[in-house]
């Protein structure tokens, strides 16, 4: 215990977190802080304290997921907040070492995503039965950031408005031919079908994804339209006038970067535009922490600006616009989380207890991430030709404005 307690001194500096050992001794940490709820943690063997401090992230997760760490008092969300508050990204004047363990080697050995590896890797995820994403994603199956024109928006409204924001930086115009890689369970495929008049396919590497769009195209009479293969997107061929990647680009991986790049390039039209919405990092390149290559997303890593760009100029894109969303993916994971602990019962029935208690400490820790350490989401508008679109920006205000306006 003597090293996690050094280290949580140390750490914890806003909220407070108590922690009792298996013998029963209590250790305190920090002070009560106004919207930060107290969290007490129970050890129930000696080898958690040790396990944690040996990886913090890992360590933790399995301890909770174990039922070998208890909270008696606060929730898995409590945790992770008096953590992450106590280390925000804006406070450091460096990186802390006890937060960052792993190996550099292992994970760029994940982080090479031959074709192969990457469909395993997908359907570790997503794969794992659409009965789960049911239970908290919105009626359209958006399991990617929404954008909050106000915080109190409903997740329903939020996605539908992302989709509008995205279709208005593509510049769409009816008969086009739209690429969506990474397209999910169909609902950004369909929407631009409805509210543009564009064709689109739809590419992903889940089996239980590619189901339900299907099914969602046949049912909307639109199949001959919107259409879905279940292809890796470097075996695509053909042109496209439009190309649309949303939360695909956090599992291509920094040795395939310029291979995305170049292979979206080689399918985009001429005067084509494309907008990649990912998961970003503020800051320097980092590494993918080991509870998420375990269990959440095998091959996963979140990129920096300066890496996205570095790859996409190589292959001469032109980055048209770059816009950075802050805390948008924060409210979205927000209302995630909550649906989720809402839904406990039913996801127990399902799955059992362990597994709630892993999606649980994913979505607290993804959720704060957004909030209180590096991650932010960057949409970037790419075109071929400096002329592909008009020389200002407010077509972009313009054309949002009368996409909003068109029922969900």
């Amino acid at each position: 215990m003597w090293l996690l307690d050094k280290a949580l001194r140390r750490l914890i500096k806003r909220g407070q977190l108590t922690i009792i050992d298996h013998d029963g001794r209590a250790y305190s940490y920090g002070a009560p802080e106004e919207g930060l709820n107290p969290v007490v943690a129970r050890f129930t063997d000696r080898r958690v304290a040790w396990q944690i401090a040996s990886d913090p992230g890992l360590g933790a997760a399995e301890a909770l997921m174990d039922g070998r760490m208890v909270l008696e008092q606060g929730d898995i969300l409590d945790l992770v907040m008096v953590i992450r508050r106590s280390n925000r990204w804006e406070d450091r004047k460096g990186s802390d070492k006890f937060l960052k363990k792993g190996s550099r080697l292992k994970n760029a050995w994940h982080r090479i995503n031959w074709q192969r590896r990457s469909k395993q890797n997908v359907a570790h995820h997503y794969d794992i039965g659409n009965q789960l994403y049911e239970l908290f994603l919105d009626s359209d199956w958006q399991y990617s950031c929404a954008y909050f024109t106000d915080p109190a928006n409903t997740l329903e409204q939020a996605q539908l408005d992302k989709k509008a924001h995205i279709a208005a930086k593509l510049k769409l115009q009816p008969g086009q031919r739209v690429l969506d890689i990474g397209c999910g369970w169909g609902g950004m495929a369909l929407y631009l079908n409805r509210v543009a008049g564009v064709e689109v396919l739809g590419v992903t590497l889940s089996e239980e994804q590619i189901r339900i769009a299907r099914e969602r195209a046949e049912a909307a009479g639109v199949a001959d339209k919107v259409k879905f293969e279940l292809i890796d997107y470097r075996d695509v061929q053909g042109s496209f006038d439009r190309i649309v990647s949303v939360g695909m680009f956090e599992h291509v991986g920094p040795p395939q970067f310029r291979t995305f790049f170049r292979k979206c390039r080689d399918l985009l039209a001429p005067d084509g535009v494309m907008l990649l919405h990912t998961i970003g990092r503020m800051g320097k390149p980092g590494t993918t922490d080991a509870f998420t290559q375990k269990y959440i997303f095998p091959g996963g890593y979140i990129p920096a600006l300066s890496e996205i760009v570095g790859a996409s100029e190589q292959e001469r894109l032109i980055m048209a616009d770059c816009e950075t969303l802050r805390f948008h993916y924060y409210h979205t994971i927000r209302h995630w989380y909550d649906r989720v602990k809402a839904n406990s019962e039913e996801v127990v029935r399902r799955y059992d207890e362990r597994f709630l208690r892993l999606w649980l400490f994913y979505l607290a820790g993804a959720m704060t991430m957004f909030s209180e350490s590096g991650m932010v989401n960057y949409q970037l508008q790419y075109t071929r030709r400096r002329d592909a679109l008009p020389m200002t920006r407010d077509y972009l205000f313009e054309d949002e404005a009368k996409l909003r306006a068109i029922p969900g």
